[in-house]
């Protein structure tokens, strides 16, 4: 009998961008392949064409999930960031004769503006942030403007993690392409909520993560368009076609070619009922509790996901008391947790520090219910109020 994953005791579980369960689908396809068939793909012998063969097949589930051309074309890593990282320091290093400016914008994921900050520190790179809008869009003309003819390098997220605000990817393209300079975007939030057809958005660079989607974490992949140049970051092998060194996680590989292959099937429906969870969550609290808005653009978003702010408290604190009442949410990105000061994404939306700070993230999942809503609308007002009545900024607000 397979085993599943044991039941919990029962949380309202509204973090999905920051992490999704395992689906137990997913769960029993990666089985086999930790005992059963348990070779090492680069090996000759039975064991070892066995394992080649789930790796192979999964590479082409992959590459029809996002609709690429080869299967060769799919690279698998053990995570978005360290897609991302592959993207950008695989592209710079691979053109540092063609030049040395990278664009992208303020509201990354770390994932990204890391690895530019350590280009820019170590290596020289020079580095464009691009403004947003109000409603957290990077304006396409902005990345025209910013481009020299030293730009080797344009990232843009597709999706962002904390506001849900989906990018103009393809305008985006378009313009680095026309200028012939490499395009990746951070596809993290959009797989699995949104399709993704690569050759319609014209990347050549795309970074996945399979823990978004209901596969475990640990696994991802990086979509490299054929003729890219790209230098490789791990040396010590010829694994992936020699793009990333280091034996491939066979058991990873195939759950999260299967989260793609469920993914794909129920997308549509799913996204159709999430949206209208969310509706439901953001007109109960917008009109119930005073004070409070929405953060980013009220439709051009994904699905699942709400960023509210509640004026005159903090975030953490009402993250904490929705703890208690056993409602799990966050104030942004979970790499950034702990972190002091508001969210980056915010203030480039030039939302002011204060109420930047009051944001929670609300991100919805395929085990969310209108119950689970009703939960939510109902201990909310009490624990704003609570944390208001405490404030000294609700007392001076007048």
């Amino acid at each position: 009998m397979k085993k599943t994953c044991p039941e919990r005791s029962r949380r309202i579980y509204l973090d999905h961008n920051a992490t999704t369960p395992v689906d137990k689908r997913v769960l029993d396809a990666m089985e086999p392949y930790f005992c059963e068939i348990y070779g090492n793909p680069s090996s000759i012998h039975l064991s070892g064409q066995e394992a080649r063969k789930v790796v192979e097949d999964s590479r082409r589930k992959v590459m029809n999930f996002i609709g690429a051309d080869l299967p060769e074309e799919i690279v698998f890593t053990s995570c978005g960031t360290e897609s991302d990282n592959f993207a950008i320091k695989g592209t710079v290093f691979a053109s540092r004769e063609k030049g040395n400016h990278i664009i992208t914008s303020k509201i990354e994921h770390h994932a990204v503006l890391e690895p530019c900050e350590y280009l820019a520190k170590y290596f020289g790179f020079e580095v464009t942030y691009l403004d947003v809008d109000g409603y957290g869009i990077v304006d396409p003309a902005d990345v025209e403007k910013a481009i020299t003819k030293k730009t080797v390098l344009i990232s843009v997220m597709y999706a962002n993690n904390e506001t849900g605000v989906i990018q103009p990817i393809e305008e985006i393209a378009k313009t680095a392409g026309k200028h012939n300079i490499v395009f990746h975007t951070d596809a993290v939030q959009m797989a699995g909520k949104f399709p993704i057809d690569v050759k319609k958005l014209g990347a050549d660079l795309l970074s996945v993560s399979g823990h978004k989607m209901y596969a475990p974490k640990g696994c991802g992949f990086i979509y490299i368009k054929k003729g890219t140049k790209m230098h490789s970051l791990l040396h010590g092998g010829k694994h992936e076609k020699g793009w990333r060194a280091g034996t491939e996680n066979v058991p990873y590989i195939a759950g999260m070619a299967k989260a793609c292959e469920i993914a794909q099937k129920n997308m549509a429906d799913e996204t159709a009922r999430l949206l209208k969870l969310r509706e439901k969550l953001e007109i109960g609290v917008i009109n119930g509790i005073e004070h409070t808005f929405l953060n980013g653009h009220p439709e051009k978003r994904l699905a699942n996901t709400s960023n509210i702010s509640f004026k005159y408290i903090e975030g953490e604190g009402l993250i904490l008391l929705l703890n208690k009442e056993g409602i799990e949410v966050s104030t942004g990105s979970a790499c950034t947790s702990g972190s002091i000061g508001p969210s980056h994404v915010l203030s480039a939306m030039h939302i002011d520090p204060i109420t930047a700070q009051g944001s929670v993230r609300f991100s919805l999942g395929h085990e969310n219910t209108e119950k689970d809503i009703d939960r939510v609308l109902k201990v909310l007002p009490k624990i704003v109020g609570k944390l208001r009545s405490m404030s000294p900024l609700w007392s001076k607000r007048r």
